[in-house]
């Protein structure tokens, strides 16, 4: 029995010996065994019948082409299917290396080739730096490991990595690594933030960094599903399960090293990433290993997964699960039902057992079995060996196809199996290795040329020109494979200009690359999060300032002293619907004002407006130039909708904090939201837009009420809806009003009733009681602000959002409805009786 290297014996020698049906050892059969063929009368159509078999048509290709790009595509739009033809995977890989990537890491393969796993040690030094070399070590994987239980596995390769550190005096002072999971996963991101209660984290084992606020934990890490084991390994325990976290609890129990996982992609990945820049658009990875896989760069906005509609994602099309009877069914032979029954998955990955290295060998063992018991080869001898699933590697057939030693390696190779060859068996051996190689780059062309055919499709180019970076032992060892692939992607993709890279470091500088953009995304994430942790508010802090206010508000009633107002607006109840008329609306509170003509009438409400600008100079310049302006704003809407010489009832919504004495009296108490014009605050703004309108001279004008954009917002809504009892504003600055029960407001005559109170929350913890939430940044908007130390709880709002980027904090008051369209202010309670 052959042994791989390091003594380890194959994958398969863990099974009983099981030969297709008539291949059994002794026993006379005529021909290979497969319908619809004649029973060959001599050794040489006995040859010629089974190597027919692997013979595959342009058009069976042309097939396999068509059915896997149709696969893709059903799967990329998420049509659900009970097993789909390709799983088409996003990586969360959002672009290829830009050359600049800087910095060391270490990088831990496992699945690539077979039953191994590697480390490696890989310097970027960018693409004017010098190139640094990576060190790497290969390790084989005991096969009770790689069919025994997940903590074996992560076990054995946690060891394998310290070990690897401990003999290159690697320091242990963050230590960043890029793990390399070939095998089907749902990945979840690059690098993902986790949330955790602080008396239980969740989490065992080496973590990334984390970093407690208030009653969470943040964890940036990367996280990936196994969906399930392929090329020969049955792991228990570690399907469904995060192998990124199985591999920090692994990393964990070693405890001599603090090593941060921060990117978890597979070797199809790395290999593209691995694609030295300036090679041209490389955007396509393919290995042909163990097993087979791709990747490419598909549009964002096609992978309904993302729910994306920018930029590029790889995807990993997982395309050894390819399974299409239509397409496949008539290439496959009695040797692949044969090898695939005896596989530890049968069923299972019949694409890749076409391909892969790992079956490439016993393809090649059970079509020399058949022969050598139908005397054809060997003399009609077979040995215990040669009957033996493993007994042939990959390696092997490299090597006996290699057209200058393969036939002085044909008989080594058969001796070592216990034959005796003769001369005329190399040649036959020979053409049985090429054939069983052939049809599998064939295969492996077609199914590349269906990604090169959505390449084409999606980006809408005639002739596609892309560069496939490759990778794998089938394409570095075997002597004719690329040719083939390349020969029959040209033949298959005539449109596409296709450029063939071998990988870097097999894939392993790949992997580096997107570690290191993933490092840096956690740090760029980890700032972010980290500035803006104090923003986020628990809900205990939501709760404490639910009861400031409640406090506030009781106090402002009382005519005690607070930071709310409570200011009575003396509106005592929201519109019935019968009101009727036609009335202006000025609305000024904000950087514009809007003067509006509102006619209500039995069939509805209709409304037009004009917006004018408020110039900085005329907010903070004198009182009389401010109404002033607002004045012959209001005559040049009167000419533009021909009501000159006409006296409207006029409802003035004047959002500033204003002492109300009536309906059309209103005291200013203090300018905010940027406004500071001289000479109005202690004044009545009624007053002083009456004498505004007197200056103009021949201007009727008919002021009869003055609110706050609030009550004009909870008054528009109870039009509609009279349960309607709140106005809540969030724009330039914030405020709400609310409907009180009369006998709670202090300095107003009457116990029965009620009435509307503007809040003028703005000025909330104005009084200090708001510190707690007050942050470097509030406190910086605050001091550049021109009424510094005042209207602190409005500076998350609108005007401030573009400095400080704070969302308003979540303030519980209840109420029966919230206000529906401001678009409508508060001419509605100058209808009322």
């Amino acid at each position: 029995m052959l042994h791989l290297p390091g003594g380890q014996t194959p994958l398969w020698n863990h099974m009983d010996s099981v030969e297709p049906a008539g291949l059994q050892p002794g026993k006379r059969a005529s021909g290979c065994p497969q319908k619809g063929l004649f029973q060959p009368s001599d050794s040489s159509e006995l040859v010629q019948e089974c190597l027919q078999q692997f013979k595959v048509t342009r058009t069976q290709l042309q097939q396999i082409q068509a059915s896997l790009l149709d696969s893709m595509e059903q799967a990329l739009t998420g049509e659900a299917s009970p097993a789909p033809g390709v799983r088409m995977l996003p990586t969360y890989v959002g672009s290829t290396p830009h050359g600049n990537e800087q910095g060391n890491f270490v990088v831990l393969e496992l699945g690539a080739s077979g039953a191994s796993l590697r480390v490696l040690w890989v310097t970027l030094t960018g693409i004017k730096g010098q190139r640094v070399e990576p060190k790497s070590q290969e390790f084989v994987i005991p096969q009770e490991v790689v069919l025994g239980t997940g903590q074996q596995l992560f076990d054995f390769a946690a060891h394998c990595l310290f070990e690897f550190l401990g003999a290159h005096s690697v320091g242990n002072q963050g230590l960043q690594l890029g793990f390399s999971f070939s095998f089907p996963c749902h990945q979840t991101g690059l690098d993902r933030v986790r949330w955790r209660g602080n008396r239980d984290s969740g989490w065992r084992g080496n973590a990334a960094p984390m970093k407690a606020f208030g009653s969470v934990t943040q964890l940036f890490c990367p996280q990936s599903t196994l969906i399930s084991w392929t090329k020969g390994f049955r792991c228990s325990g570690v399907e469904g399960q995060d192998v990124v976290q199985l591999l920090r609890d692994a990393i964990q129990r070693q405890g001599a090293y603090s090593i941060d996982v921060v990117a978890v992609v597979n070797d199809t990945v790395g290999t593209m990433m691995g694609c030295e820049p300036g090679v041209g658009s490389c955007e396509v990875g393919l290995v042909i290993d163990t097993g087979t896989n791709v990747c490419y760069m598909e549009e964002a906005r096609h992978v309904a997964m993302l729910d994306e509609d920018r930029g590029r994602t790889c995807i990993s099309v997982e395309w050894g699960s390819f399974n299409d009877d239509g397409a496949l069914g008539p290439v496959l032979t009695t040797f692949d039902h044969a090898l695939d029954h005896a596989s530890l998955n049968p069923g299972a990955q019949r694409f890749e057992k076409m391909i892969g290295g790992l079956y490439l060998g016993e393809l090649v063992r059970l079509v020399l079995a058949h022969l050598a018991q139908h005397r054809v080869l060997f003399g009609g001898y077979t040995s215990p060996a040669l009957l033996s699933q493993g007994s042939i590697l990959l390696e092997h057939v490299a090597e006996m196809e290699d057209p200058t030693t393969g036939a002085a390696r044909v008989h080594t190779i058969l001796q070592e199996l216990g034959l005796s060859p003769e001369a005329s068996d190399a040649e036959l051996v020979q053409r049985v290795c090429a054939a069983v190689c052939s049809r599998a780059a064939q295969l492996c062309a077609a199914a590349l040329a269906a990604i090169l055919s959505r390449l084409q499709r999606s980006r809408e180019q005639q002739i596609l020109q892309v560069t496939v970076a490759t990778g794998g032992q089938v394409l570095e060892r075997h002597p004719r494979f690329r040719g083939i692939l390349q020969e029959t992607v040209k033949l298959l993709a005539s449109e596409c200009n296709v450029s063939f890279i071998p990988s870097v470091d097999g894939g392993g500088r790949g992997v580096a690359m997107v570690t290191a953009v993933a490092a840096r995304l956690a740090a760029h994430r980890r700032l972010l999060e980290e500035t803006l942790a104090p923003f986020r508010l628990s809900h205990e802090q939501l709760a404490t300032v639910q009861t400031q206010m409640r406090e506030a508000m009781a106090k402002g009633l009382r005519r005690e002293a607070s930071s709310l107002r409570m200011l009575p607006t003396y509106v005592r109840a929201t519109p019935d619907g019968s009101e009727r008329g036609d009335f202006l609306a000025l609305d000024l509170g904000g950087t514009n004002f809007r003067v509006l003509l509102v006619r209500v009438a039995e069939g509805g409400v209709q409304i037009v407006n004009q917006v004018y600008s408020i110039p900085e100079c005329v907010a903070q310049g004198s009182g009389q130039q401010l109404f002033d302006h607002i004045v012959d704003c209001i005559v040049d809407f009167q000419q533009k909708q021909g009501l000159r010489g006409q006296s409207l009832p006029l409802g003035f919504t004047f959002s500033f904090p204003c002492k109300q004495l009536g309906l059309d009296q209103g005291i200013l108490l203090n300018w905010t939201k940027g406004f500071n014009a001289s000479g109005c605050e202690g004044q009545d703004v009624v007053y002083l837009l009456r004498e505004a309108i007197k200056r103009r001279q021949a201007v009727e004008l008919n002021v009869v009420a003055i609110v706050n954009d609030t009550v004009g917002t909870m008054m528009s809504c109870g039009y509609e809806d009279p349960r309607c009892e709140m106005g809540l504003i969030v724009g330039t600055g914030t405020n709400a009003c609310y409907m009180e029960e009369l006998q709670n407001v202090a300095g107003v005559a009457g116990d029965s009733g009620h009435m509307c109170i503007n809040m003028e929350w703005g000025a909330f913890g104005d009084d200090g009681s708001l510190g707690m939430l007050s942050t470097c940044f509030d406190v910086r908007v605050d001091q550049a602000s021109i009424n510094p130390g005042k209207q602190r709880a409005s500076r998350p709002s609108a005007f401030r959002l573009g400095t400080s980027s704070r969302p308003s904090f979540s303030l519980r008051l209840k109420a029966t409805a919230w206000p529906c369209d401001r678009s409508e202010p508060s001419w509605r309670i100058w209808g009322c009786p």
